[in-house]
């Protein structure tokens, strides 16, 4: 297992009365790029903030390799904690070249070296002499990247990097982004509210709610097997069926799922609609009613027989089209016992 290069335990802040971290516990291995996933207001720029030192919390501590940089009766200020930092805005400064933007914090004689080895990974060589209104956004993206790169910190911490990019910059810079931190060999944390750009960039996503850490995994863990019904939501589209055991499974609109759960227990059932997979049936008892074609898959809306529609996720190869009739095989599923609080 890699070494825990950032350690924080039991962070508690609140603003004004209001919550912003609830007994927040988050470890980043080195050389790994974690992404703080979450709704609007659930904490995840307050925990970048405390981690980056901008933030002092209440409770708990936050140590960077080994070394406490916040609790146990120390707060060490930001410039100190060898951390890089990609704000939202990227916060160039617009009076000086990219050269000197992302030399800024590089001391010592092989300076000038260390800027044009930097630009060169952030594949911006030959534009050093330029000023940042020269540049397109995602240009400037990748100066405020190779700033915060060019000191060698320890970690580099990213506030929505995305956020003030068009999509088809986004989905450039999604690519792109991972590559340079991992030839970099940086260790880095990100916050996006974004679930597409946490699962495609991310080797850990710790999806917050509420000030909250509610699972933590790889992406695939987290988006095959999230802990609750919520988290299923979040990272994508489930469909959720309440149920209730009997004889050793659930019986659900789309056929019966085995569970290990005592008799009689109140059950949601999950379903991503890839896991739906209908076949064309002459007989069949469902029935296209919409279909959406993206090129490398489809998006199909079938009608059940009982009237409940489902939307299934199909490769192009299966030809569909609307009104044809299908049988579904469920190639998954995963059974919840249902909370007191659930709702659907």
């Amino acid at each position: 297992m890699k070494d825990i290069l950032i350690s924080a335990s039991r962070l508690g802040v609140s603003f004004g009365g209001a919550v912003a971290l609830d007994d927040f516990s988050l470890d980043v291995p080195a050389g790994s790029l974690v992404a703080l996933v979450g709704p609007s207001g659930c904490g995840k720029t307050t925990a970048l903030r405390v981690i980056a030192g901008f933030e002092t919390p209440t409770t708990g501590t936050v140590s960077i390799r080994g070394v406490f940089v916040t609790g146990d009766g120390k707060e060490v200020p930001p410039e100190k904690r060898n951390v890089g930092m990609v704000f939202q805005e990227y916060a160039l400064f617009p009076h000086i070249s990219v050269e000197e933007n992302v030399g800024y914090g590089v001391r010592g004689a092989d300076r000038v070296q260390r800027v044009h080895d930097v630009l060169k990974l952030v594949s911006l060589t030959g534009h050093g002499s330029r000023f940042p209104h020269e540049l397109s956004g995602g240009e400037q993206q990748r100066v405020a990247l190779a700033r915060a790169l060019a000191p060698d910190p320890d970690v580099v911490l990213l506030d929505e990097p995305f956020s003030n990019l068009d999509a088809p910059q986004r989905e450039r810079m999604r690519r792109g982004l991972r590559k340079i931190l991992k030839g970099a060999g940086a260790t880095a944390v990100f916050v996006t509210h974004d679930q597409s750009e946490a699962l495609a960039i991310a080797d850990i996503i710790a999806v917050m709610r509420d000030g909250k850490i509610i699972q933590t995994g790889r992406p695939d863990d987290v988006y095959e097997a999230p802990k609750n019904p919520w988290v299923a939501r979040f990272l994508g589209d489930a469909l959720l069926m309440h149920g209730t055991v009997a004889n050793g499974s659930v019986h659900t609109a789309l056929g019966d799922v085995d569970t290990p759960l005592p008799p009689g227990t109140l059950v949601d059932v999950m379903v991503r609609p890839e896991w739906i997979a209908p076949h064309v049936r002459d007989s069949g008892p469902g029935k296209i009613t919409d279909r959406e074609f993206y090129g490398h898959d489809q998006r199909v809306e079938i009608q059940l027989p009982g009237g409940e529609l489902v939307e299934a996720l199909v490769p192009t190869r299966n030809r569909m089209t609307v009104g044809d009739r299908v049988s579904i095989e469920l190639v998954d599923a995963i059974v919840y016992e249902r909370a007191a609080d659930s709702l659907l």
